[in-house]
């Protein structure tokens, strides 16, 4: 079977051949192609890292929606990294609007965009991989990258608290968004408060004012404060 591999390998040669020939744009584009049609018949081709492309870097665009923190320190030792060790992770992506909307590596699109000389290095491009396309619906990316960055960074508290409300606003139940989320009842109630609370009952009559922050526990509601 091993001759018969290499049998097979040695035709590609002409290929190889013809790619030399490609100015740079048009030789990734057709190892971008080349790379798919390999991508379809991989016994892993239901893993979106089985399959990296290399797209322009302007059709790649930032969610709006992406409440992970990463501190100064942080940002300059990725751009460190990726400078001296290269890109080692590809750019988590759902294609949107003809564009390659970034569901992890916010901070790795931003690196490959601003850092000049690893832009001048990967020629205005950045390695992009597509997470599996049933994830059609805004909510099932936005919980995609919670998933992601939930591990990593920081979240910003009041950031956290915009996505609960965006899924609830989505009619995810409490259950749902805790098990896409990987959060307890208790944290998707915190975070359903601290900027929520008072939208869900904007339209109900209260004979006295309150505030999320101070609502009293003998009303039997949790504090809204953390």
């Amino acid at each position: 079977m091993k001759d018969v591999h290499e049998s097979h390998l040695s035709r590609i040669g002409y290929l190889l051949n013809y790619l030399d020939d490609l100015d740079p744009d048009d030789k990734i584009e057709f190892i971008n192609k080349l790379r798919w049609l390999i991508h379809e018949h991989s016994p892993f081709k239901l893993e979106p890292v089985d399959n990296v492309m290399w797209v322009k870097a302007e059709d790649v665009v930032s969610n709006d929606y992406n409440p992970n923190s990463v501190a100064t320190p942080e940002m300059e030792l990725l751009e460190l990294s990726i400078g001296l060790d290269g890109y080692t992770q590809p750019i988590v992506s759902y294609p949107h609007d003809g564009k390659y909307e970034v569901i992890d590596g916010f901070h790795r699109n931003r690196v490959g965009k601003e850092c000049q000389s690893v832009q001048e290095r990967i020629n205005g491009y950045l390695p992009v991989t597509i997470i599996n396309q049933n994830r059609e619906d805004k909510g099932d990316r936005i919980s995609a990258t919670i998933r992601h960055n939930r591990a990593r960074g920081k979240h910003k508290v009041e950031d956290m608290s915009e996505i609960v409300i965006e899924l609830k606003r989505r009619n995810w139940s409490d259950a749902k968004i805790g098990k896409q989320l990987g959060m307890d009842p208790d944290e998707v109630l915190r975070l359903s408060q601290i900027t929520g609370l008072a939208e869900m009952f904007t339209d109900q009559d209260f004979s006295i004012a309150w505030e999320a922050d101070t609502i009293n526990e003998d009303d039997n509601l949790i504090e809204g404060s953390l």
